[in-house]
């Protein structure tokens, strides 16, 4: 059940808990960052006009190169030749 719960997740996408843990919490507080910005663009639009925009485009830019990185990755591991 503990692995289930904690440890699947982070696995399915090559990482450990910990490290899940800080991308997870990086990429949140990110987004908390991006939606203050909105907030405040809410009630002044002349500031932080392009800001939810650029912090969802930077967060999408980042999350397909990590998996198309761990795709290669497992993809390497798999076709790998090994000659002794």
């Amino acid at each position: 059940m503990f692995r289930k719960l904690f440890l699947n997740h982070p696995a399915s996408v090559g990482e450990s808990y910990v490290e899940h843990f800080g991308v997870a919490g990086r990429f949140g507080l990110t987004m908390v960052i991006g939606g203050a910005g909105c907030m405040v663009h809410a009630l002044l639009p002349f500031v932080f006009k392009t800001r939810g925009s650029d912090t969802v485009r930077a967060l999408h830019v980042e999350m397909v190169a990590k998996r198309s990185a761990a795709r290669a990755a497992q993809t390497q591991m798999t076709t790998v030749e090994y000659v002794i």
